[in-house]
Order: structure tokens, then sequence, then C-alpha cells
């Protein structure tokens, strides 16, 4: 009977590896130990309860440990830290098409905030990110020869 819970665990820790939860591990863990106790116990019902009652406890005893390594928390990407920063206008903002700013070296499109035409050369203020748009202000105009 040893060999179908080595089977059965086998078949976890691939599942294990196909998945990222790091979930169907313990049902592996719990397999080798069913198989450690099918060499004592040759009773198919005490090796399932076994089975079982392991997996329930090491699902619920390690998941604070792993919780502390696998927690994923959200987070902001640096493009909200541009918000308040100046740009330049590389590409004139209309109000029929995006135009373009660049910011810290890296090109963004770019929409004016009240759908006003802002030339190339401005300088503008990021008020918001809309998308992968930056929403803008004219801080000084340039002007066109």
């Amino acid at each position: 009977m040893w060999q179908i819970w080595l089977l059965i665990a086998g078949l976890f820790f691939i599942g294990e590896i196909i998945t990222v939860g790091f979930l169907v591990f313990w049902f592996g863990v719990a397999a080798l130990i069913a198989m450690i106790s099918s060499f004592f116990i040759s009773n198919i019902i005490i090796q399932t309860t076994i089975f079982v009652i392991s997996s329930v406890f090491l699902l619920f005893a390690t998941k604070p440990f792993v919780k502390k390594f696998i927690d994923v928390k959200p987070t902001n990407t640096n493009a909200f830290s541009i918000i308040g920063q100046k740009a330049l206008v590389i590409k004139e903002i209309n109000s029929h098409s995006v135009g373009q700013i660049k910011i810290n070296g890296e090109i963004w499109s770019a929409e004016s905030d009240n759908n006003s035409t802002i030339c190339e050369g401005s300088e503008v203020e990021i008020i918001k990110i809309s998308g992968v748009k930056a929403i803008v202000k004219a801080v000084k105009l340039a002007t066109k020869i």
C-alpha cells in the first residue's frame, strides 16, 4: 500500500509545481506521513484518517508561518510617484489627440485636464494618472514661432 501513498504524494507535489498557492504541498506531505503509517498499520481506513488529520493539521499549523513569506500585499507602481512633478511637452497636447510628455527620461502619453491645447516645449504639472496617460495642466506655455 505504501506505493500508492507514494504515488499520491508525487501527484500532489507535481500539482504544487503547477500551482502557485503553496497549498497542495501539505497534502503531499500528509500522503508521505500516511505512507510511513502504512508500514505499521495495514488498515486503509486508518491510513486515510491519518492522511486527512495530518493534512488539516499541516494546513492550519503552517498557515501563519507561510503567510509571512508568501503574502503578497498590493503595491502601487512608481507611476503614481510622478504626480505633482513638472514635465516637458514633447508632442503637442490638444483636444483632438493625446500628446506626449517627458519626465525623468521617460515618455508618457498625456492629456490636458481641461482639453486645452498645450504647445510642444511647454512645461506642465502632472495632476493624476488615468490608465496609461498622465493628466496634466500647463505651468509655463511655450511660444510658437
